[in-house]
């Protein structure tokens, strides 16, 4: 583990929170994510299941969490199971948390063998006044799932065993959940953008014209990985030139120009916990007068977009207020007429050649977090902040991402120390190193 320990409260409590949101007589199970494949007997690092995580803090493959809250017996309202360890195992992969390193950062005092899984499980099912079962999956708006997943198989096993329980989705009590961020989530935030500005600033004093895209991400992932972090928190966008009008460009293999804008979009994660940055800045130290333009006007959207953000507001009728708002930058920057507004239509607004994307997403254990778009922006609450204007045939774009709370008045701007303005960048990269 390269993080400080997350004290188990937080965990005790998350369970806690979902207990009041079950039904009487209900069973919840929790899966551990899967080792992806890749190919002859590769696989992938391994990603803890979300909504495992959040409920025990526990980041081994192969663990399950039984949370049966009206059982008789006290001890087997909450199980968690984890793989048991043997001399082999720990010799081919190393250490694997015993019963008693589990109960520690879980909070959970029942810690059993997951090969005593289907015992205890059939003994609750048929015993413990079971009538509802929730089983997980994966409901993000945005998820494309193709692969089978743990989740998946679980859940065909459980009805094809149980067809006669009442079964119900966990997903949308997780997401209600995890969208009103604790206060320990937000310090490990902070802990995760801290963590991303202080690589940015290593990159601001490392940049210069011949530089490689893949040089600056090296860069970054060194200081990511000497601060505690386990790396990047999303695969890094070092986009330069015209490269930075590509929302996900990820190939960071072109050498950064003189006179040119580099985008960078590249965060750390810590203890599980996503930061999302984004800045843009001049590969020869100075912006030239035309950039400087486009930098502020997207500068002062972000700034009103911050202004804008309420526990009162619809997301998306947040966002349209920030596209009039870019509407009017673009309209000075003379991009964009008011003949050209006129006669637009419904969805294709003359703004959208230039600023193509959502202005926010909320984020925590995932990058594009789970919950509610069409809800409200609740208070505790986290999003980034990401208006941008993408101009392919000037061979540029600029981005500026901060990360905010939602509070009860205004926000918690957990990344204002990172430098934004155009003139601190330029001052910052001119200093001599």
């Amino acid at each position: 583990m390269r993080y400080t320990p997350i004290a188990n409260d937080l965990f005790v409590n998350n369970r806690k929170r979902l207990v009041k949101e079950l039904k009487p007589g209900s069973l919840a199970v929790l899966n551990a994510n899967d080792i992806m494949p890749t190919t002859a007997d590769g696989t992938l690092s391994f990603r803890q299941n979300s909504d495992l995580f959040y409920l025990t803090g526990v980041n081994q493959e192969e663990s399950m969490l039984v949370i049966c809250p009206d059982f008789p017996e006290k001890r087997f309202r909450e199980i968690l199971f984890v793989r048991e360890p043997n001399e082999l195992l720990e010799k081919w992969e190393g250490h694997k948390l015993s019963r008693e390193e589990a109960r520690a950062v879980s909070g959970i005092d029942t810690v059993l063998w997951l090969s005593d899984f289907h015992k205890w499980f059939h003994h609750m099912m048929a015993m413990g006044g079971v009538e509802h079962v929730y089983l997980n999956t994966n409901e993000h708006y945005r998820a494309d799932v193709v692969v089978e997943t743990r989740d998946a198989r679980f859940i065909s096993w459980c009805k094809e065993k149980y067809p006669l329980h009442n079964y119900q989705r966990l997903a949308p009590l997780m997401a209600a959940l995890r969208t009103i961020k604790q206060p320990a989530e937000i310090e490990l935030m902070q802990k995760a953008v801290d963590i991303t500005g202080k690589a940015f600033l290593r990159v601001l004093k490392f940049l210069k014209p011949g530089v490689y895209e893949n040089e600056v991400e090296a860069e970054y992932i060194h200081e990511f990985v000497r601060n505690g972090s386990r790396g990047h928190a999303y695969n890094p966008i070092i986009a330069s030139g015209v490269n930075n009008t590509v929302l996900h460009y990820i190939e960071n293999s072109r050498p950064c120009k003189a006179g040119d804008l580099l985008l960078i979009d590249a965060a750390a994660e810590y203890g599980n916990y996503n930061a999302d940055l984004t800045r843009t800045i001049p590969v020869s130290g100075k912006f030239t007068k035309r950039q400087k333009e486009v930098y502020n006007a997207v500068l002062r959207v972000h700034q009103e977009a911050i202004k804008l953000m309420s526990s009162h507001l619809v997301y998306f009728d947040y966002h349209r207020e920030v596209e009039k708002i870019m509407e009017r930058e673009l309209l000075g920057l003379k991009l964009i007429s008011r003949d050209d507004i006129r006669r637009q239509r419904p969805g294709q607004e003359a703004f959208r050649k230039y600023y193509y994307h959502g202005t926010s997403h909320m984020l925590g254990l995932d990058v594009h977090d789970v919950g509610n778009m069409h809800a409200k922006m609740a208070i505790g609450s986290l999003w980034t902040v990401e208006p941008g204007i993408y101009i392919k045939e000037e061979g540029f774009g600029v981005r500026l991402e901060n990360n905010v709370v939602i509070l009860k008045k205004g926000v918690l701007d957990l990344t204002r120390n990172i430098p934004i303005e155009a003139d601190e960048i330029e001052s910052i990269m001119n200093t001599k190193k």
